[in-house]
């Protein structure tokens, strides 16, 4: 399965502070199966995803996870912009990843970030936060190879 991370912040893009969560993202990525993971590609928010993740596509990534622009600020539009690259959303990864330390983080259900198929592509939007990253990557890496299996027409196991 070949990764791909693309941080989106429009701070790390301009080069006020260095993208932390982007390099946790693709060390996670590896662990889970992918191989290679490739980036963190720095972005903006707004248009800049939505190329990334068209880019992504084209290139032939199992796997696109964006970390970052899926709060309730204004300049939050990652999943606005993810919307319209997707072919279908699976939003029990959405949901899954929005509970999965609820508990500890009430916040966590603010996040906005959707999951979906774009061809053959997995998308993922997780938080921005190393938090979020490892609390969606533990979600995420169970059921990665799976998802991609299916996504190419494979079986359920039996």
């Amino acid at each position: 399965m070949r990764g791909l991370v693309i941080t989106v912040s429009n701070r790390a893009a301009a080069g006020v502070y260095t993208d932390t969560s982007g390099p946790l993202l693709a060390t996670l990525l590896a662990e889970a199966g992918c191989d290679p993971v490739d980036g963190p590609r720095i972005v903006p928010d707004g248009e800049p995803v939505e190329q990334a993740l068209h880019t992504g596509i084209a290139e032939g990534y199992d796997v696109i996870v964006t970390t970052g622009g899926t709060g309730l600020t204004p300049m939050d539009l990652t999943p606005e912009m993810t919307r319209r690259v997707l072919d279908r959303e699976i939003p029990g990864i959405a949901e899954a990843v929005r509970q999965a330390n609820r508990e500890k983080v009430p916040a966590s259900v603010l996040s906005r970030g959707l999951a979906g198929q774009a061809g053959i592509s997995l998308i993922v939007n997780l938080p921005g936060s190393s938090g979020g990253v490892r609390d969606g990557m533990a979600v995420l890496a169970p059921i990665l190879k799976h998802a991609v299996e299916q996504m190419r027409g494979g079986d359920h196991p039996r």
